[in-house]
């Protein structure tokens, strides 16, 4: 209740209950009466119920409702005299409708308009001072209480003030007394259940002979704000210069109950449950699709809106894996694990290679490349068929090659199905055709930068054909690579990059020399032992100088191979993995070494039996040529005819 104004409005509305009703009224004489119903003057939402309960108010928020006795009272003797004492008690019930609070509240008043009133209030209002949201107060003539307290009652048996809930639904009782000879003004509260106890809740001191006024009225007032609920009187009695009647609690009239008791309780239960379940589950619904967002979060920049048709969405590619679980894992090295995926609508069967990518730097130059690695096209290639950028990670989309790569072939167990030398063979040379497609007869010189085994895949056919992009750089034909990051395979990798930082033909060249090797023997560049490594190419060169070269093909082979094809692409091994670049073959040679277009050049043993093959590389960068033993295949001529590289090159 906004203040007395709102205490006032609720007295008005709790008189107004009783509005041309006829209750049964008990006459106790001229200056004193008992009611448990009676007519009365009402007005606003004010009414009577068929069992004589004055309801002040209704189901309405904002309203306002009063009843007065339909006479008004003369309080003195005769006119001049003092105000006589007098006594009032009621019984009254507040009654929340939809949640356990009531705003305004209801007052008794004696007035001949709003003079006086004692208020019942169930809301708080700073402005005009109230103490609490529950408490009993004397107006006289303001908005502010003369005297107000929380509502509580004086327990006969402990001796002290136990507090009472008005807005708990059930009934209480007031008495209001006024003494003339010494101007107190008592108001007491207990439980309908208890008699009056022996000391008042409220007790004021004023002079009412100097306000009011013969006649006046007395009644009730009540009003609700934005939240409903009932006030209601049951009965009432007033004496003046007489106690008032006792009011007989067994003609009271039941105080009307919203809905049952224990849909009440059940709401208390239920509701906050409900609540919180309905927050949890709000809750969980956003950290869902927050996650799901985050699950399938993609970079996009405005720069890759050129490169569209060649991006696959990251879900597609998520559920094309079936979220790249280990079941679906081709095969893992240092750039990433490869997956076996199907596209959701058009069911090719495509690998996805997952690529650490955190440096944004040189990306968009990146996705250039990878786009137009995607339009490269041969038979010997694994085609890149798009790609898809997450934080961090690269997706690179190839061909699906049904039997895998090639290395799980030559470096598996002796128990283990392996290939043969027809095979190996067409393998060489199916590789070779592939590179010098992206080296010479590309709209771009393309250099592959990590030619391996794990690299090559094999098709339904047993094809060999190289792939993993992901490293490769484009440059225009005629011009100067731009030295880079070195990247690769140890034991691939040509020795002048750790020099120049360069990747160029001839680096890609040297790669090729240690695939052929690796092929031919079945041993990995590297191989490791226990307490020492083996080098492949040193081991070649080793048998070559003892002129047992055929003694590095692979056991598994088992004498089934043909000798010249063997002897061949050893001594091209040799060559193309040359340490010094200008005495590579380009792969244009190469192919024609292979097809027996052009002979291959003899290769010399001029160079110290105790100096490593791969060593003359790392020489070579410390400003050492002169061990240069194996003829550069550009400064022979056409007959086949070598010659040893000078040191004064």
């Amino acid at each position: 209740m906004p203040g007395m104004e709102h205490l006032y409005f609720l007295l008005q509305l709790l008189f107004s209950m009783a509005l041309n009703l006829l209750f049964s009224t008990t006459a106790a004489g001229e200056d004193q009466f008992i009611q448990y119903g009676s007519i009365l003057n009402l007005d606003g939402a004010a009414t009577v119920t068929a069992d004589g309960v004055l309801e002040l108010t209704n189901h309405t928020v904002h309203i306002k409702g009063h009843a007065f006795y339909p006479t008004p009272w003369q309080f003195r003797k005769s006119p001049g005299e003092i105000v006589q004492s007098f006594s009032v008690t009621f019984v009254f019930g507040i009654v929340p409708i939809s949640s356990d609070e009531c705003t305004d509240g209801m007052s008794f008043l004696v007035s001949p308009t709003e003079d006086f009133s004692v208020e019942l209030d169930s809301s708080q209002n700073d402005e005009f001072k109230d103490i609490d949201d529950n408490h009993i107060g004397i107006n006289i003539n303001s908005l502010t209480s003369l005297q107000s307290k929380p509502a509580a009652f004086y327990d006969e048996k402990n001796g002290m003030f136990k507090n009472l809930s008005l807005v708990s639904g059930k009934e209480m009782q007031v008495w209001v007394d006024y003494d003339c000879e010494t101007t107190h003004i008592n108001v007491t509260l207990a439980p309908l259940s208890l008699a009056k106890p022996s000391k008042p809740l409220l007790s004021a001191t004023y002079n009412l002979s100097t306000l009011l006024e013969d006649p006046s009225y007395i009644g009730f007032s009540a009003s609700t704000g934005p939240i409903n609920c009932l006030y209601c009187v049951l009965g009432w009695s007033m004496g003046i210069d007489h106690p008032a009647p006792l009011i007989d609690i067994t003609k009271l009239p039941k105080l009307p109950h919203v809905g049952k008791k224990h849909h009440s309780k059940v709401l208390e239960i239920i509701l906050p449950i409900a609540t919180a379940m309905f927050i949890l589950l709000v809750g969980t619904i956003i950290i869902l699709l927050v996650w799901w967002r985050m699950r399938y979060a993609e970079i996009h920049e405005d720069w890759e809106a050129e490169f569209g048709p060649h991006r696959f969405s990251y879900k597609d590619l998520f559920h094309a894996t079936d979220g790249f679980k280990n079941k679906n894992l081709l095969g893992q090295g240092g750039f990433g694990k490869v997956y076996k995926a199907v596209l959701p609508v058009s069911k090719l069967e495509v690998a996805v290679k997952r690529v650490s990518h955190e440096s944004k730097q040189g990306m968009k130059e990146f996705i250039a490349e990878v786009v137009s690695i995607g339009r490269l096209r041969h038979r010997n290639l694994v085609q890149l068929l798009g790609y898809c950028r997450r934080k961090g990670e690269l997706l690179l989309v190839y061909e699906y090659m049904s039997n895998g790569s090639l290395d799980k072939y030559l470096h598996c167990d002796d128990n283990k199905p392996t290939l043969d030398w027809d095979q190996r063979f067409q393998i060489i040379k199916g590789v070779a055709s592939g590179l010098l497609y992206l080296h010479d007869r590309w709209e771009k010189v393309v250099i592959h930068r990590d030619i391996k085994a794990s690299n090559v895949l094999l098709d339904s056919e047993i094809n060999g054909r190289l792939g993993d992009f992901g490293l490769a750089k484009l440059y225009d034909h005629g011009t100067d690579p731009q030295a880079t990051h070195v990247v690769g395979t140890i034991g691939y990798l040509a020795p002048e990059l750790a020099r120049t930082g360069k990747a160029t033909t001839q680096t890609d060249v040297y790669a090729f020399g240690i695939f052929i090797l690796e092929v031919t023997c079945g041993q990995r560049p590297i191989n490791s032992h226990d307490d020492s490594s083996q080098i492949l190419i040193d081991w070649v060169v080793e048998n070559w100088h003892k002129g047992s070269l055929t003694h590095t093909l692979d056991r598994r082979l088992q004498n089934n191979y043909n000798a010249d094809e063997v002897g061949l692409v050893l001594n091209l091994g040799l060559l193309c993995a040359h340490p010094f670049s200008n005495a590579r073959p380009s792969m244009r040679q190469v192919i024609q070494y292979l097809n027996s277009e052009m002979p291959l050049p003899e290769l010399m043993p001029t160079m110290p039996t105790n100096i490593r093959y791969s060593l003359l590389g790392l020489m070579q960068n410390e400003g050492f040529d002169q061990y240069a033993s194996l003829p550069s295949s550009t400064a022979g001529t056409n007959n086949g005819l070598t010659t040893s590289l000078s040191s004064g090159r």
